[in-house]
């Protein structure tokens, strides 16, 4: 049966810093409107920030559904499962927003995240998330499967730009500036790393 929490802590908390990778769901406010679903992953990206309040790196990519959905309504959920050791699943629906490379705050953010290295990968912004529901569920039909490691590929790839051919690589790519539905996505062009 499922369980409501009042906060990450304890056991809650354990389990979703151990998990290697979590989805992330967003959509618009229009009902016809793209519904995202996106996995993240590499060691160090995630953090819990406080009781109530997760954060994780977004790093560079083809879309940038996510930032648009959260710049228009700010409704996300994330999810973890148990795909080794006991069965769960754990959610945690809430508020999020995308906090920016020139925004105050992104600096003393980017000191939760000591355990990676975030200059290969192209980093655009961190996704700060206040939970309002935080649920977990048994999981039993989840299959077991196994973690190897992290792939390098996405590293090799962002590692050689810099701020400007960053910014030249997002211009060139139809869903970052703008969403698939139209809404702003990521500000262009990038604020000068602060990293």
């Amino acid at each position: 049966m499922g369980k409501t929490y009042e906060r990450i802590d304890g056991r809650l908390r354990t389990f979703i810093e151990a998990q290697p990778i979590f989805f992330t769901a967003t959509a618009p406010l229009s009902g016809d409107g793209t519904v995202n679903l996106s996995p993240k992953g590499l060691q160090g990206s995630f953090a819990v920030l406080d009781e109530l309040t997760v954060a994780y790196l977004d790093f560079a990519g083809s879309n940038a559904e996510t930032i648009a959905h959260l710049r228009e309504n700010g409704r996300i959920t994330l999810m973890w499962c148990a795909f080794q050791g006991p069965p769960n699943i754990v959610r945690v629906h809430g508020r999020g927003e995308a906090v920016f490379r020139d925004d105050p705050r992104f600096k003393e953010l980017l000191t939760r995240f000591p355990d990676i290295d975030p200059t290969p990968h192209g980093l655009r912004a961190i996704i700060v998330v206040r939970a309002e529901v935080v649920r977990d569920s048994c999981g039993y039909a989840v299959p077991f499967m196994t973690y190897d490691e992290d792939r390098d590929l996405h590293g090799k790839r962002f590692t050689r730009e810099d701020d400007a051919s960053l910014s030249e690589y997002f211009a060139k790519k139809e869903h970052i500036a703008t969403s698939l539905d139209g809404l702003p996505g990521l500000p262009l062009p990038l604020p000068p790393s602060t990293v």
